[in-house]
């Protein structure tokens, strides 16, 4: 941020030619961020984005161009620590239980289903986790969309209903035994905290980092 601490303005671009900018954040939404992320990056600002809706490949390309630039970005799906502990906790768990789904609840002016940080926990259990294909081969829903989306073997259920707004849980089964890992968020000020710590680290290193994992202790 300046030293203003806050640009305020209808154009991303006109707002950071002026200069004097080192770090972007950007909460916004899918169809707007990649190309907000990336106006920043070809001004020399360092991206910190809370939102969701990048490819694979297009992170891949603004990794190339933060190291070219020689600055730091971050990419992080949730900054909330509890939310990154939950999503750990889980990667952990699967591997001694297999067999599990998430489900994520949202409001329902979210935009984007399954969430950024269900996609994310997907990732962390998958690659720590042997694919697994679930349930019974001769499953069959008689509604389409009933078990959820399919990822990597097991499913992901998307919630979106006003009154809410961020919670997740996986949920893990096994013979004589489940296990629950669940966390909540009640308002924005819980990823406060995460954010602050991004901003300082992005600082401090080359290239963009995808996960608020990779800059905790």
């Amino acid at each position: 941020l300046p030293a203003s601490g806050i640009i305020i303005g209808r154009n991303l671009e006109e707002a950071l030619q002026g200069g004097g900018t080192d770090v972007l954040v950007d909460f916004t939404v899918p169809q707007t961020v990649y190309g907000n992320t990336k106006t920043a990056i070809m001004h020399g600002v360092r991206p910190v984005v809370g939102a969701t809706g990048f490819t694979p490949e297009q992170i891949d390309e603004l990794d190339k161009l933060c190291a070219s630039r020689g600055i730091g970005g971050l990419i992080a799906p949730n900054f909330s620590i509890g939310a990154i502990l939950m999503m750990k906790f889980a990667a952990e768990a699967s591997k001694y239980f297999p067999h599990l789904e998430i489900i994520e609840y949202h409001g329902d002016q979210k935009l984007d289903a399954p969430s950024g940080t269900s996609i994310k926990t997907a990732e962390l259990i998958s690659q720590v986790r042997k694919e697994l294909r679930q349930g019974n081969p001769n499953e069959e829903e008689t509604i389409e969309g009933a078990r959820g989306g399919h990822y990597d073997g097991f499913r992901i259920h998307s919630v979106r209903l006003p009154g809410v707004f961020a919670q997740q849980e996986v949920i893990f089964g096994a013979f004589g035994q489940s296990l629950k890992i669940r966390h909540d968020s009640y308002d924005r000020a819980g990823y406060m905290p995460g954010v602050n710590k991004a901003v300082k680290k992005v600082m401090g290193y080359t290239g963009l980092i995808y996960g608020f994992e990779h800059l905790m202790d």
